[in-house]
């Protein structure tokens, strides 16, 4: 066996389980749909106001659910079957997809229409996301959950890369509208394999009871434990100040570097590539680590200021791939952090915490990188990106440099460690 055989071996390892190769499939279908729509919803908000601060409200009703309610959906998640959830999850949003297709194409598409839609769309991510976050552990053995994170991480750049592409060719061809067709029909993809998963080879945690205090036991077991923490809040802060890319760019495209949807598109495919890069790295890596997770934030900081004075879109083109690839490395790293050291009963719960720290933290990003694009221009808008990242991940640094520990922490543990101590007289 070839040197690159082995390490294809080895970056791939994950897909010889049946089950997590189902899901992949499924997730690289649907996957490119969904970013074939959100370039759509973007351009489309943007030509009917002709404000950036408009697309990132969107973005916020989008993902303003997952900030609001993401925590009691992750108590949902740790009480039902994962798989069961994530067919009804894949079902309404092919649903809300078709809706906003037939509403543009019609042409009475408005503004507020693409608001209610979005913020739709979001109450149903709110469940999928940790869902399809905790599930992944119970299709593939505890040593390739890394792997298995990497992999997936995959699905969603390589979804970045065609996406965009689709979309622009789309939109310049036929319109918008289709678009978001598209999307609808991408997740029969994810309908089908999940469907067809032999449930007997799932390792699924036992279901969590009903009970009082789950959401605070959750919480709490989430503060005390240092690794998860660390992920937690430097995913948080660069999730609020960093990765706001659909907001920045096309103000970017049309104020500073004179294009159009083909250009946005391209630059997006750039980023995009870069990202496909570092997820294959953690796939390779095949394990978490907290110090390439704080080394890549910092490294982020860096390539984001570079795009900040990067002065043309071919120089945005080389800088934007070093973005997306340190941007994938440490977010799939922080990933690999909270499922490796988070005991199987409080999964749902952590990564429901971990999808509102990136996902959850639009809402209130979005709109402010987009109103400081608007006012002062988008190169401020990546500039405050990369002084968040820089400063998160050195923080972060000092705080937590001697903390690599990521076995699992037991629930008793925390509450040993949390238990107010008594004095005896």
């Amino acid at each position: 066996m070839t040197p690159i055989e082995r390490a294809a071996r080895r970056t791939f390892h994950s897909l010889r389980t049946r089950n997590f190769r189902l899901y992949f499939i499924g997730q690289v279908v649907s996957g490119t749909g969904s970013w074939v729509q959100l370039v759509a919803q973007t351009w489309l908000v943007f030509r009917l106001t002709h404000s950036a601060m408009a697309v990132g409200i969107t973005l916020g009703f989008q993902f303003a659910p997952l900030l609001l309610f993401g925590a009691w959906t992750g108590v949902l998640v740790d009480r039902l079957d994962k798989r069961r959830l994530l067919i009804a999850t894949a079902t309404v949003s092919g649903a809300l997809a078709l809706l906003l297709g037939f509403v543009t194409l019609s042409g009475v598409a408005q503004v507020w229409m693409v608001y209610v839609l979005a913020c739709g769309l979001g109450m149903v991510t709110a469940i999928e996301n940790p869902g399809r976050r905790a599930f992944i552990p119970e299709m593939v053995p505890s040593a390739d959950i890394a792997n298995a994170v990497g992999l997936n991480s995959t699905v969603f750049t390589t979804a970045r890369v065609v996406g965009p592409a689709i979309a622009g060719l789309v939109i310049a061809a036929v319109g918008v509208g289709w678009c978001f067709l598209i999307n609808a029909v991408s997740f029969a993809a994810v309908i089908w394999g999940l469907a067809a998963m032999r449930p007997a080879e799932l390792r699924p945690s036992p279901p969590l009871a009903p009970a009082k205090r789950q959401l605070r036991d959750g919480l709490r077991y989430t503060w005390h434990n240092r690794p998860v923490r660390a992920a937690l809040v430097l995913t948080g802060v660069i999730g609020l100040f960093a990765f706001n890319f659909q907001v920045v760019l096309p103000t970017l495209v049309r104020r500073e570097l004179g294009g159009g949807a083909g250009t946005y598109g391209a630059l997006l495919a750039f980023l995009s590539c870069g990202s496909l890069v570092g997820a294959l790295i953690v796939a390779h890596y095949g394990r978490a680590s907290m110090r390439i997770m704080i080394a890549m934030a910092i490294l982020l900081g860096v390539a984001m200021t570079a795009a900040t004075f990067a002065p043309s879109v071919a120089t945005e083109m080389i800088v934007l791939p070093f973005v997306g690839l340190t941007s994938m490395v440490m977010l799939s790293m922080a990933t690999a952090v909270c499922q490796e050291a988070t005991a199987p009963e409080f999964r749902g719960r952590v990564m429901a915490l971990f999808g509102m720290a990136f996902v959850g933290s639009t809402p209130i990003g979005g709109p402010i990188i987009g109103w400081v694009s608007q006012t002062f221009g988008p190169r401020f808008g990546l500039g405050i990106g990369a002084i968040a990242a820089l400063g998160a991940g050195t923080a972060t640094y000092f705080a937590y440099r001697r903390s690599d520990m990521l076995v699992p922490v037991d629930a008793s543990e925390i509450a040993q460690a949390t238990e107010p101590s008594v004095a005896v007289a």
